[in-house]
């Protein structure tokens, strides 16, 4: 299959979808939760979607015949991977706050 390069991906949509969305998301999501369930920051979180989005790199370099070393498409996974590992970390933060503070959304009682 030929490359269509675009200015998100650079191999098939298909192929960003799946390895990009599907894989490094899933695994940028469950990232974004681990890091709020042991209480850490969201410095954390960026931390560690840096080294997600190389190695997501990597595996479009080796299956699918990507460029390894390009900044933009780097960026891109980046970006991707940032926004679904801090949904994880927020919703997962949400219900921890929620559970945690209960008497602060807790309604008058009157």
């Amino acid at each position: 299959m030929e490359h269509e390069n675009s200015l998100i991906w650079e191999v098939t949509f298909w192929e960003f979808l799946f390895v990009t969305v599907m894989l490094a998301g899933g695994a940028a999501y469950l990232t974004g939760r681990a890091i709020a369930n042991s209480w850490l920051g969201t410095k954390h979180v960026v931390a560690y979607m840096v080294l997600l989005a190389a190695a997501t790199r990597f595996i479009h370099f080796a299956l699918f015949q990507g460029t390894l070393l390009s900044v933009h498409y780097y960026l891109v996974d980046l970006i991707v991977l940032i926004v679904i590992a801090t949904l994880g970390f927020r919703m997962t933060r949400a219900k921890q706050m929620s559970r945690q503070y209960r008497f602060l959304t807790a309604g008058s009682g009157r």
